[in-house]
């Protein structure tokens, strides 16, 4: 039990005492007093929860408010969308497809030594032959594919030889279909008799 020496009232805990002292004496206190008072830590709000408390509970909800935004928007997209898928397991499959791409009217040539066995590992064209390409590996996305034979890629854009072209500027079309149907590049993974056209028109 503490008692107040400006008062004579009675308190049970030190922190209610000091609190005391700071509303009721403020004008009365001794430097010692006012040392202990400024040394206060915590206060009560009209709620009666602990200022600190308040504050730290505030900061936590900043914090993963912060971290929520930063996931949903990084880079313009959601996150699913800057995840690049790598192939594995080289040797495990041994498949084939065709491939036509044809940029701002030039159709690519892969018998051309500059697109032969770009990739030993996963994904070539070779023998000289540009007819038929080879994947030997899992998880081996169209992207990729493209990506050695130079030709980089998004899911509307293509650049190639130090020209992008983009699907959003006026008067470019840029098509990317596997079987007759619109793909992703990114996502869609190649198999065995896939026939892929990447098409890039300019005004």
């Amino acid at each position: 039990m503490t008692e107040c020496d400006h008062c004579g009232a009675s308190f049970d805990g030190e922190e209610e005492y000091l609190r005391h002292l700071r509303d009721e004496h403020a004008g009365e206190l001794s430097r010692i007093e006012q040392r202990r008072v400024k040394g206060l830590t915590e206060s009560e709000d009209s709620d009666g929860i602990p200022t600190v408390a308040v504050y730290g509970v505030t900061l936590v909800g900043i914090l993963i408010a912060g971290a929520l935004a930063y996931v949903l928007l990084a880079g313009g997209g959601s996150a699913a969308e800057d995840v690049k898928t790598e192939p594995h397991s080289s040797g495990s499959v041994h498949e084939h497809g065709t491939m036509n791409v044809t940029i701002d009217g030039r159709t690519l040539d892969f018998s051309k030594d500059r697109f032969q066995m770009q990739d030993r590992n996963f994904f070539h064209y070779e023998a000289g032959s540009g007819e038929r390409w080879h994947v030997h590996g899992q998880r081996v996305t169209l992207e990729y594919g493209l990506s050695t034979l130079g030709i980089q890629v998004t899911k509307n854009s293509v650049t190639f030889e130090g020209t992008t072209y983009n699907d959003d500027d006026e008067g470019t079309s840029i098509t990317f279909e596997v079987n007759g149907e619109s793909v992703n590049p990114r996502d869609y993974v190649l198999q065995e008799g896939d026939h892929v056209r990447v098409i890039v028109t300019t005004e």
